[in-house]
């Protein structure tokens, strides 16, 4: 479904200013959305808000379905009384501009759980009510994933495939049994994930209420070490009587390496999901549709066909491409959702059959100035060569920022071709410079992080494909947010046509 011409910023919400030490839903989420909105901008963008697992990744998950509790806002429990002024005190000296998990973890999740013991103990009768409601109507994971976060704190081994068998298989008499042992810990998760819903709910109102839409992210697999895994091992190709994978993900050898990237996701039993008219995914989609409006599907390319590789291979260059059911897939997510607001992630090895699926069903793909340059004037990601059905960003969340790419990374050939293309030197800095050639462009919408507004370098690069630590901490001051920054955007929006209306 094409998009009109507008424009945005992504941003994730861990990036926000917050004493916190971490951004959160609170007031700072409020004055970004206000920022947008008198920056002429239509669309908020942002990464998974799934709980984060392995490196802090929001692509590598305990659950699909659950949300961030580290998002949560400690002021917003505070208004409900959930907590007291002085829970508030006495503060660690967090860092300013970038997120120290460890440290946020071993602060706010005590905090957490003080709010859910006053839950507990002195919840109005209606906020009571609303929480056996939530928990009623999530029922088809909240149950499974609430058991599976207090077993992980339970048992000495936290990868679940190491359980004891008997919770490993999910008997029935053993999940009984643990679900009485952790129930009050089950209550904790259950009601980290109420208060996170109802945080969210409360600022996508706000959001959609100022015709801001808010672009949320699926990752196309979902970590092993999951909820979903655990609960759903049929959905996936695991061995039936351990628990691992058999086949894993990855992307095949390519110019950026020799051997491939090794993922290791469990590749999806796509036979069963068919058979069953694919519940697990409609599920999932419906419930990342309760966050957001419209979803950027990471690695769509895997929905058409998958690189699988042999589990135990210690490179991908091993694997096999395989089909997946891409038609009979969004053909049942639109007759069960009725409407397929997607975006489609075309980076990478794409070929015609991956196209063909993406213009089958009107999505609109990915175009990135970064990589622009190379080449001569057939490169697909040159402005006048994208497709009006597309986003064309300056940089995603795995490239450099734009002033980082520039410096750091562009060769010669590409700076030469940048400013033959601009006709100019540079008046103001290159990130700006791309800025306008993003607002230029023919493609519909226009999406630029906001690492790029602020001008920045490699520093506040918010992830680098490959390096497993350091990544996904960057976080803005509240001072950033200038009159100058609202000003130079909204004449872009202006001169470009992409005013939101």
């Amino acid at each position: 479904m094409p998009f009109p011409r507008s424009s945005g910023i992504l941003l994730h919400p861990t990036s926000f200013p917050s004493r916190y030490g971490i951004g959160d839903l609170g007031i700072e989420a409020y004055h970004f959305i206000d920022f947008l909105v008198r920056s002429g901008q239509r669309y908020w963008q942002m990464l998974p808000l799934n709980p984060p697992s392995v490196g802090n990744s929001p692509y590598m998950s305990f659950s699909a379905m659950a949300g961030n509790p580290l998002l949560i806002s400690p002021d917003l429990l505070l208004e409900k009384g959930l907590l007291n002024p002085e829970d508030l005190q006495d503060l660690p000296e967090f860092p300013l501009d970038y997120v120290d998990f460890e440290q946020v973890i071993a602060w706010k999740m005590p905090i957490l759980r003080k709010a859910a013991q006053n839950f507990a103990h002195k919840a109005p009768p209606v906020m009571r009510r609303r929480f056996d409601g939530f928990c009623q109507g999530k029922a088809h994971w909240l149950e499974d994933y609430a058991l599976f976060m207090a077993l992980l704190e339970s048992q000495d081994q936290p990868v679940w495939t190491e359980w004891p068998s008997e919770l490993r298989h999910r008997h029935w008499d053993a999940l009984e049994y643990a679900r009485e042992q952790l129930k009050e810990e089950i209550f904790f998760h259950k009601f980290l994930q109420f208060e996170f819903i109802e945080q969210w709910l409360e600022l996508r109102g706000y959001t959609n209420t100022l015709n801001i839409q808010i672009i949320g992210d699926i990752p196309i697999y979902v970590g092993h070490n999951s909820a979903d895994v655990w609960a759903n091992p049929q959905v996936f190709k695991l061995d039936p009587e351990t628990g691992n994978p058999l086949e894993v993900a990855g992307v095949p050898p390519d110019y950026f390496s020799a051997t491939g990237q090794l993922w290791g996701n469990p590749l999806y039993n796509w036979e069963h999901l068919q058979h069953t008219g694919f519940d697990w995914w409609v599920r999932r989609v419906r419930e990342v549709l309760t966050h957001v409006d419209l979803i950027r599907i990471d690695h769509f390319r895997g929905l058409e066909s998958y690189w699988s590789v042999p589990a135990g291979e210690t490179t991908a260059i091993n694997g096999r491409w395989l089909k997946a059911p891409g038609y009979a897939f969004f053909d049942t997510i639109r007759a069960k959702l009725g409407k397929l607001p997607i975006i489609a992630e075309d980076l990478g090895d794409i070929d015609q059959a991956v196209l063909d699926l993406r213009d089958h069903y009107e999505f609109p793909g990915m175009k990135i100035l970064q990589f622009a340059f190379g080449g001569g004037s057939d490169n697909p990601y040159l402005p006048f060569n994208v497709e009006r059905n597309s986003i064309i960003y300056t940089g995603t969340h795995d490239n450099n920022t734009s002033n980082g790419w520039y410096y750091d990374n562009a060769n010669d050939h590409e700076k030469g071709r940048l400013y033959q293309y601009m006709g100019c030197t540079g008046e103001y800095s290159i990130a700006w410079d791309l800025i306008r050639l993003a607002y230029s462009s023919v493609a519909n919408q226009a999406i630029i992080p906001l690492q790029d507004v602020f001008s920045l370098g490699s520093d506040a690069r918010m992830n680098t494909p490959g390096l497993s630590d350091g990544n996904w901490g960057w976080r803005y001051r509240n001072e950033a947010l200038i009159e100058e920054y609202i000003h130079r955007l909204r004449d872009m929006v202006h001169l470009y046509g992409r005013y939101p209306g």
